[in-house]
């Protein structure tokens, strides 16, 4: 087959509508072969001759989109530094766009070595096992297609699984449930629309990498947290195709999405890849150039430096590995148009040598780039290596799930809190993110996540019941937090079911009412169980896929929650974008924040220390302005927010007039079907009782 010389960029296969320019990375080969691969696996080997700063590349005329390929890569297998090249192993691209199903474990030795020693390789060849890169046309009718560009300050995110969303919904048709396809419904988007979230967090899309020990077992990786594509839509996410369809189908659902006025942010996982550690396969960048994607051991470069907990760390601070990354993400968000990413273990990636470094190349790169620091940047703040937990130390323009807000605030329903922890989290963490330069928003605010319990779950089960995973319920967390009357599971003592619904209600008002911005785990809105399993990310299974059933039995959840969602949306006094100060505000004789106790009195330092379960918090929106129906800018409401988090009822005395003449009752999660319709107003000084761990938002009338 001709060969041109071509272009060492872009990397990856780029298709002109004449021919394909490709173009791949390694530093220490010492031969690249191209293989295509014709409708019936016929193999066609072509070397790339040329090569520019590492960079080996090659046009053919005449090979379009939909061609399949692959690389074998030459050059010594010297595990004991760091090189294990075997030419006997297909590879996939580090860039491919498009790949076109998962790995065949079962059909040839995808493994390096041979026998159980990683250090003697192995000749036999796997190209049966590998599944093929595709060359893909990347035309796409975007129309008008516009980002909704919520601000982060007025953003509800909601995560959710794309497959597991709509697997089980017969609103979708049923060819298209657990597709992107299938998230681009009718029925799908216009759930998200009704109940009021303004973004969707995707679990990983990028293509995964199934690890074999899981297939044995008859499961998968759900999640999708083991990466061997970061620039392919994972294929069987599909409906029309694995051949480059699934690209032109992810894009219509961004576009579906963005016509509602939803954001679609990205799980990414740029921290490891699924080739894991020394005994892993050989897939894709370990085979590319082991030594230069990966981070070795100084002293021992057979084996991998692990701050992940995965068997393996990209190395980041290789120019060509930082370059993919931000090539990745730059894809996808320039031509897939996403809105922002998640980035699981990102501490992992802010690590230079052995410290996380806030001022690392990775961050450096980031803040500079035009188009990545314009979109959402939300950091999992931890990683496991030592000194990984760094909730409150990333830079300006990232946010943070902020996990110290979660244990807070399920302790504090359990009753293992202090008020003043429960208080800083309530208005935003000013004690993590104030003193560099940020705002409320930068904390991510969540009580559940797809790791650990669902919310149901959280108030149901004593302890993880992870025996599905095959792990002898060894894996998942053992710290429940969560308060759930001593009886484990589902129940029909009405009494225990109406505490555990209280509960709920409690954890939703709590998030939403909160500072800073809420993310939704998807399903809690309807009480979504997955029957005490704290650790679900091999089941693809209907223990993780959403029982739409419950939107018909968890009515009265969905309805509250979205109330919450609302309540929330249309006054931006809980979504403020400045920390409070507990000042006057000018011309209210008012401060914007004021804690008060149960005898409406005002909470002293004394008051902090002794240890109260309950307290009232005053939000002055006066100084606030916002949109009413018809764009005109007026003045926000304030509101009066009753927490007793006591095991006992207890009784509030309202404030003196200086703050209300008089109040509606707006919201109760211990009576939730009422509303300010059907609760009476309340005078100032008047008791109010709260029964026990329940919360009341009062508006101030005028």
């Amino acid at each position: 087959m001709e060969a041109w010389p071509g272009s060492p960029f872009p990397l990856g296969a780029t298709w002109d509508g004449a021919g394909t320019n490709f173009a791949i990375f390694s530093e220490h080969a010492t031969k690249v072969e191209l293989c295509l691969f014709d409708a019936g696996d016929v193999e066609t080997r072509v070397e790339l001759t040329e090569v520019t700063a590492f960079n080996w590349h090659a046009y053919l005329p005449g090979v379009h989109a939909g061609q399949r390929y692959g690389y074998r890569v030459h050059g010594p297998y010297d595990p004991a530094n760091g090189h294990r090249f075997n030419p006997h192993k297909l590879l996939l691209d580090p860039y491919a766009k498009s790949i076109e199903g998962p790995i065949r474990f079962e059909a040839a030795n995808v493994l390096p070595y041979a026998g159980d020693d990683d250090r003697e390789p192995d000749a036999s060849d796997d190209a049966v096992a590998i599944p093929k890169c595709v060359v893909i046309d990347p035309r796409f009718d975007w129309e008008d297609d516009a980002p909704p560009r919520t601000p982060l300050a007025d953003s509800v995110i909601y995560e959710t699984h794309v497959k597991g969303f709509t697997m089980r919904h017969d609103g979708v048709r049923e060819e298209l449930r657990g597709t992107y396809a299938g998230l681009a419904a009718d029925a799908a988007v216009g759930y998200l629309k009704d109940l009021g979230v303004t973004a969707v967090e995707l679990l990983p899309v990028h293509h995964i990498g199934v690890e074999s020990f899981l297939l044995e077992h008859g499961l998968t990786n759900y999640w999708g947290y083991s990466t061997i594509g970061f620039f392919a839509p994972h294929s069987t996410y599909a409906a029309t195709g694995l051949a480059g369809q699934e690209v032109r189908e992810f894009k219509g659902m961004v576009k579906a999405l963005h016509k509602a006025g939803i954001e679609v942010i990205l799980d990414v996982v740029y921290n490891h890849t699924a080739e894991g550690n020394q005994r892993g396969p050989m897939l894709c960048f370990r085979g590319v150039d082991n030594a230069s994607y990966y981070r070795l051991e100084p002293d021992d470069k057979r084996f991998y430096t692990d701050y992940t907990g995965t068997g393996n760390t990209l190395n980041v601070l290789h120019p060509s590995v930082l370059r993919m990354i931000m090539d990745s993400l730059r894809y996808w968000v320039i031509e897939c148009r996403v809105d922002g990413f998640r980035f699981d273990l990102a501490s992992a990636l802010a690590r230079e040598l052995y410290d996380v470094d806030r001022l690392s190349a990775f961050f450096d790169v980031i803040h500079q780039d035009p188009v990545l620091s314009q979109v959402k940047l939300i950091a999992e703040p931890w990683d496991v290596g030592p000194g990984g937990y760094q909730v409150g130390n990333f830079p300006v323009l990232w946010s943070e799930w902020n996990g110290i807000y979660r244990d807070t605030m399920r302790d504090f329903w359990r009753g293992q809190a202090h008020v003043g922890d429960f208080a800083a989290r309530l208005t935003g963490s000013s004690d993590l993110y104030q003193d560099d330069g940020r705002h409320p928003f930068a904390s991510i605010n969540f009580i559940t996540a797809h790791d650990g319990f669902t919310l149901r779950d959280l108030v149901s089960y004593n302890g993880k019941h992870n025996a599905a995973n095959h792990e002898d319920n060894r894996d998942g967390t053992d710290d429940n937090r969560s308060w759930n009357c001593g009886t484990e599971g589902e129940t029909a003592d009405e009494a225990v079911n109406a505490i555990r619904a209280r509960q709920q209600r409690n954890f939703l008002a709590t998030l939403l009412l909160s500072q800073g911005t809420p993310m939704l785990l998807g399903g809690d809105e309807l009480g979504r169980t997955q029957r005490g399993n704290n650790n679900a990310w091999c089941q693809d299974n209907e223990l993780s896929w959403f029982d739409w059933t419950l939107l018909r039995s968890g009515e009265e959840l969905h309805a509250f929650a979205r109330r919450l969602i609302a309540i929330r949306r249309a006054h931006p006094v809980f979504r403020r974008r400045q920390f409070l100060s507990g000042t006057e505000r000018e011309g209210s004789g008012l401060p914007d924040v004021a804690w008060l106790r149960a005898d409406g009195e005002r909470m002293r330092d004394g008051d902090w220390e002794e240890g109260a379960a309950s307290l009232a918090v005053f939000l002055n929106g006066e100084e606030i302005t916002a949109p009413d129906a018809r764009g005109r800018q007026v003045v926000d409401d304030s509101f009066l927010l009753l927490v007793n988090g006591h095991v006992e009822d207890c009784a509030f005395t309202l404030p003196g007039e200086s703050f209300g003449a008089a109040w509606q009752p707006l919201l109760s999660t211990a009576r939730p079907e009422l509303d300010e319709t059907t609760m009476p107003r309340a005078l100032p000084r008047s008791a109010v009782k709260l029964v026990a761990r329940s919360i009341l938002l009062l508006q101030r009338l005028p």
